[in-house]
Order: structure tokens, then C-alpha cells, then sequence
């Protein structure tokens, strides 16, 4: 005979444990502390087995039915109820290590000696900010890209911060990326938002003209602003190389050849984390020696070190500020010496366009994009700098210009 609430709860406890059946094998067994339990007797593979569906009644009768109704279609679909709710356990246990947040630390923990302090700060505070407070909670395996654009990415695009939304994407990315690859998650909900953030309208760099070159040369040559020397040789070896203002700045020693005339820039300060080749003029080596000699005795790291703090790199924005006191702020960025070398060398020195972007350590479109070789081009770019640099040098002389033998 079934049993019902009333027999349930009326139930007295006795000297031994005894079972209330309930058909099905649904059995209540009823402890001599007065403690009752559901268990549940079922054949597996011709073995009997035994679970525990909780204690009543806390798991009423009509739960702990559903229970055994739900353990019957598992063995119909040759499932054992015991070894489906160990795994269920498991699995529950592995969401509960594996959040976003505990995935997203240790990816972090595995790059950031590889990266530069700065970056690494970077990178952990705007998890912090933007991830962490909303999903940092979520099993990473469950977090779906709906989620990710709703709870994380719409925020700072809705408060105006496009580039913050975009960047937490690409952070979020490589966080799912580790996931995936460490059996964490089967899918990368970054991957799937492509086109659904929106975008900054594209703004060049400000930059000067090559007409406008000779001028800016005598400006600089004449130092009216007074900038300090080792800041107008940062100027001066950004022109002359047109790398990047952080690849300036960050520039050390131990990465120049003074021998080779090759400035090596490691992998973790180039925007493409690929390490880059700048062939050396005699004119960028002339620079270097300069600055080489003003430092040697502050025992820093630094080509370019702070005018206050010499085992720290010069910091972010030098270069800029001194193109503001040349009276060129509302022309010129430092960023803007890429864009002024491109075109000049292009139109002026009649060079192909894919050396003067391997220089520029651009990545070539198609499909071999990704495989940049720091080498490639090494001789013509090595011509190319060199040429350069005297073509600025007949301009601040107002000499005539020398035309590049490599031509298109």
C-alpha cells in the first residue's frame, strides 16, 4: 500500500531502523533517532543498488516520486542514477572552481611575465572594473555571448567608452581561449559578438607634410622650447626610425647593436607581440651614441630614461609634449612620424609599399598575414633607412635630395 503524508509524517521511530514502502522501490526508512530518510532500491547491469533522495520532510513525498520517476528513465536509457548524480556532482564541484573569475586569474598568472608591469596592470584592473563585478561569478562554461555583450560590454558602450568595450571583448576572448584550451569551456563567447559593439568612427594621427619637414628639422635643430637633450634625441630617433612612441620610450640597451646597426624591439613591447628588426642609420647610431654618453654613468637600463627617476623609462607622452613646444601641438603627434615617413618614403623615395610597412611591422594582409617574419626585407629596409635619414638630412641642409635605387 502506498504511502501518504499522514503515514509519513506519523511514522514512530522504534529500536531498529525499519522501511515504509512506497512502491517502486521508493522506501522511507525511519532511523531510532527519529531521523527519516528516502532511499530509492533499483537493479543495475542485474546488481541491486541504493541512493539517498534526502530526508524528510525536507524532501516532501511527492518530491522524492518525481525523484524516482527521474531515476526510472535514466536506467531506461541504460544510465546508473548513482553514477549520473556523482557526475552531476562533479560537474557542479568543477563550475564552482572554474568561474570566469578563477579562469581569468590564472590566465593572467601564466602571461604576466611576459608582459611589461604596466600592461599586466592594465589588463587585471580592467577585468576588475568591467568582468569580474558582473560574471567573474559565472562557471565559464556556462557564460553564453548574450551574456557577455549584456552584462559586460553594453555598459561602457552605453556610457560612451567604445574603446574600453572593445578592448574588454578582446581581453574576454583570450580568457575563453584559455578556457578552451585547458578543458575549462568548449566555446569562446567573445568570438561570437564580432560586429555587435560599436565603433569609433577611424581618426588618423595628426602629422606634418613632407614640405613641411625642413621646418620642423630647423625647430628642432635650434631647441628655442628648450627641451632637454635626451628628449630631443627621442624626438629626433622617432623620426628617424618611426617606431612607435612607446617602442621609443621603452627602447633599452641591451636591444641595440651598435656593431650590427639592428635596435632588436622584444616581442612584449611591439603592438603586435612579434618582435621586430629596425635596421640603424649612421645618423640613428649618431643619435644613440649621443644619448649613450649623456647616461652612461646613471647605471640605467634605459635608452631613454625619466629626467627624474633614471631606472624608469621617460614617460608616456615626452615625445608629445615636446612637439607641442616646438609650436607643432595642433599639426603633429609622435604617432603622426609613421604616417609622414609612409607617405614621404612612398611618393619621395619611390619605395614599395610592403617594405615600408614590414618597417612599419604592419601586418600583411591574406592569409599569410599572421606569419610576419622579422627578417623579411632586411637588406632593402636596411638601404630604405639609410636613405631616409639622408633624405632628412638634405632637407634640414636644403641639399638636394637623394632618390632611392629601390623603385617601385
Amino acid at each position: 500500500m502506498k504511502l501518504t503524508d499522514i503515514k509519513c509524517k506519523t511514522g514512530k521511530p522504534k529500536d531498529k531502523p525499519y522501511k515504509m514502502f512506497d512502491g517502486g522501490g521508493l522506501y522511507l526508512e525511519v532511523l531510532p533517532t527519529a531521523k527519516k530518510l528516502w532511499r530509492l532500491k533499483y537493479y543495475y547491469l542485474k546488481k541491486e543498488k541504493r541512493i539517498s533522495l534526502g530526508p524528510y520532510p525536507l524532501v516532501t513525498l511527492a518530491e522524492a516520486r518525481n525523484a524516482r520517476e527521474d531515476a526510472k528513465k535514466l536506467l531506461l536509457k541504460d544510465i546508473d542514477p548513482s553514477a549520473a548524480r556523482k557526475d552531476k556532482k562533479r560537474l557542479t564541484s568543477r563550475n564552482a572552481e572554474n568561474t570566469f573569475k578563477a579562469v581569468a586569474l590564472e590566465w593572467h598568472g601564466q602571461n604576466k611575465d611576459r608582459w611589461s608591469k604596466n600592461y599586466a596592470y592594465k589588463v587585471l584592473r580592467g577585468l576588475e572594473l568591467n568582468v569580474f563585478p558582473f560574471i567573474g561569478h559565472r562557471p565559464i562554461s556556462q557564460i553564453t555571448p548574450p551574456e557577455l555583450l549584456s552584462e559586460c560590454l553594453r555598459r561602457p558602450e552605453q556610457r560612451g567608452s567604445l574603446d574600453i568595450a572593445a578592448r574588454t571583448r578582446q581581453i574576454c576572448g583570450q580568457v575563453f581561449r584559455y578556457g578552451i584550451q585547458t578543458g575549462r569551456c568548449e566555446w569562446n563567447a567573445a568570438e561570437n559578438l564580432k560586429g555587435a559593439l560599436k565603433t569609433k568612427k577611424t581618426e588618423h594621427f595628426r602629422t606634418i607634410n613632407s614640405k613641411e619637414i625642413p621646418a620642423f628639422l630647423k625647430a628642432l635643430e635650434r631647441n628655442e622650447a628648450r627641451l632637454f637633450e635626451r628628449t630631443r634625441r627621442a624626438v629626433q630617433l622617432s623620426l628617424l626610425t618611426f617606431c612607435r612612441p612607446k617602442e621609443i620610450r621603452m627602447a633599452r640597451w641591451e636591444d641595440i647593436d651598435f656593431e650590427e646597426k639592428i635596435w632588436l624591439i622584444p616581442a612584449h613591447i611591439m603592438k603586435m607581440g612579434k618582435e621586430h628588426f629596425v635596421p640603424l642609420s649612421r645618423q640613428a647610431i649618431a643619435v644613440l651614441k649621443e644619448q649613450e654618453t649623456e647616461v652612461e654613468m646613471l647605471n640605467t637600463p634605459w635608452v631613454f630614461p625619466s629626467q627624474v627617476r633614471p631606472r624608469e623609462p621617460m614617460s608616456d607622452g615626452t615625445v608629445n609634449k615636446a612637439i607641442k613646444r616646438l609650436g607643432y601641438g595642433k599639426d603633429m603627434v609622435a604617432h603622426g612620424f609613421r604616417a609622414l615617413a609612409r607617405t614621404t618614403i612612398r611618393e619621395q623615395l619611390k619605395y614599395h609599399s610592403e617594405i615600408i610597412e614590414k618597417q612599419l611591422a604592419h601586418k600583411s594582409p591574406g592569409p599569410l598575414g599572421e606569419a610576419y617574419d622579422r627578417t623579411q626585407f632586411i637588406d632593402e629596409r636596411t638601404v630604405m633607412m639609410q636613405e631616409w635619414a639622408d633624405y632628412l638630412d638634405a632637407l634640414a641642409s636644403e641639399g638636394k635630395v637623394i632618390k632611392a635605387k629601390f623603385g617601385s
